[in-house]
């Protein structure tokens, strides 16, 4: 006999029979899609391309290299046996004093040495997703809000709010200057959540965006910094893409900010890290919480032992990063790769018509499909999105899943695939947006769309020169879940 939902609901707890993890967006459901048909060159040439995947592939070429010259970094090697048992055996939750070390150097090698971090102050998490849960579970109480500028990360719902009752109150921004956080959006969204009687704990920024792969300039800072002080709430600063900027204005980090801001109280200053994006281990779940609060980075190691970095990985990475040479090489080479594919996609883009937001960090770019609209309306947004996945074959991420206010907005992820794929991605969105527009939505039969991207991929050739010798594999495969990749 089954269980009919109010059996479950009756022998569950209300977590577990929710849906606050947010996996019904339409973000989650891109991902679902790409599993039950993904993209292969040969044996699927007419399945869905990963564009929804914010993964960093494209240096590890070089990541390879140093594993292979440097076999003693992992115990489960010839080389590294002899460590086996001490990395092994049970360690504390302050972490491997030499990955902390290793971890404070590269976070200031990213941001151009012109600030230190101190290695006491590091605390582990499993990913940039478990940092985020634990500084909402240090900082708030459940109904406690923190603010936080539009269009912002979807896994932010269920990263901040699922597990710890914590809300997201928007900040407006828009494409009126660039999506731009405002001292004026701020105290706008402030004195809502007032009126509302809800308590502001704190702001969220993330530095360089995701969805927008824009980097804060000085003067938000500055003015971010200002608002929160005078507001007596907390600044979490998100900057899992702080190397992945690779074109000026340059990264600028929070860090730099209060160093320079004597009337700043430090107390209220928080960073998370990890090295998914900006070396691309999302699978190592390597996340950092950097707090300047001594009490919140007490608390916070010890929720650590709810998800800590596994000793092996700690000393692979402490390894790596405390190779400075090899630090500097990839820092430098994921840039110039970075600004190459960035710019290829977009000036191809552009010659069809279609724009981005202007940009130079992250691994996406903010695309503007407004005018392939039926109507200005995310009713119409969602049914462009439907042709895009399944006619179309590209898992690229709806606006509205971002909270952004404008419809026709879409976040396409460039560096988590080879050139060859990206090209037969281009060739996709050519076909798609130099049809007829009255035949925008709905679009052409599936069938004739396989025959064209499949007469696409066989036809289109890659210029040697624009070959990248970083990327071996032809799609990312992902997991059962496409949420546990989703951090």
């Amino acid at each position: 006999m089954g269980f009919t939902l109010s059996n479950q609901q009756q022998l569950l707890s209300k977590m577990a029979t929710g849906d606050g993890h947010g996996e019904n967006s339409p973000y989650f459901d891109g991902w679902k899609a790409y599993d039950s048909d993904p993209f292969h060159p040969t044996k699927n040439p007419n399945g869905v391309i990963q564009m929804g995947l914010r993964e960093n592939e494209m240096c590890f070429d070089l990541i390879q290299e140093w594993v292979l010259n440097n076999p003693e970094a992992s115990i489960c090697t010839a080389a590294g046996v002899n460590e086996f048992k001490d990395i092994a055996i049970f360690q504390d939750y302050h972490g491997l004093p030499e990955f902390r070390n290793a971890v404070t150097n590269f976070m200031g090698r990213v941001r151009g040495n012109r600030v230190t971090f101190d290695a006491d102050r590091i605390v582990m998490s499993g990913g940039a997703t478990g940092a985020h849960e634990t500084i909402a579970f240090c900082l708030a109480d459940p109904g406690d809000a923190f603010l936080v500028p539009v269009p912002y990360y979807p896994g932010f719902d269920r990263d901040l709010g699922w597990r710890t009752g914590v809300q997201l109150i928007p900040v407006a921004c828009d494409s009126s200057n660039n999506f731009e956080v405002t001292r004026a959006a701020l105290e706008a969204a402030y004195e809502k959540a007032q009126k509302a009687n809800i308590r502001v704990k704190g702001l969220l920024i993330t530095n360089p965006s995701n969805p927008l792969g824009t980097v804060l300039d000085r003067d938000t800072l500055r003015s971010s910094v200002t608002f929160i002080n005078e507001k007596k709430i907390h600044l979490v600063c998100d900057e899992i893409y702080a190397a992945t900027v690779f074109s000026q204005p340059s990264f600028i980090s929070i860090a730099e900010i209060i160093e320079e801001n004597i009337g700043c109280n430090r107390n209220l200053i928080h960073i998370v890290y990890s090295l998914s994006k900006d070396m691309g281990f999302p699978g190592f779940r390597v996340g950092i919480v950097y707090s300047y609060n001594d009490a919140v980075v007490n608390c916070a190691r010890k929720m650590s032992s709810f998800g800590l970095v596994s000793t092996q990985t700690q000393h692979l990475i402490a390894s790596m990063l405390s190779d400075n040479e090899f630090v500097e090489r990839f820092i430098a080479q994921s840039a110039k790769r970075l600004k190459t594919r960035h710019m290829r996609f977009t000036m191809e883009l552009a010659q069809v018509g279609t724009s981005c937001l202007k940009s130079n960090g992250g691994l996406f770019v903010w695309m503007d499909l407004r005018r392939l609209l039926k109507e200005q309306t995310f009713e119409a947004e969602m049914e462009l999105w439907r042709t895009i996945i399944h006619e179309v074959k590209l898992n690229v991420s709806p606006g509205s899943s971002f909270h952004c206010p404008e419809p026709g907005w879409f976040r396409v992820c460039f560096a988590n695939m080879d050139d060859k794929t990206m090209e037969v991605a281009l060739t996709r969105i050519r076909t798609f947006v130099l049809q007829d527009k009255e035949a925008i939505v709905p679009r052409k039969s599936n069938r004739l769309w396989k025959a064209t991207l499949g007469s696409a991929f066989q036809s289109r050739r890659m210029d040697d020169n624009m070959m990248s010798p970083c990327m071996m594999s032809p799609h990312t495969p992902i997991p059962q879940s496409p949420l546990v990749r989703a951090t």
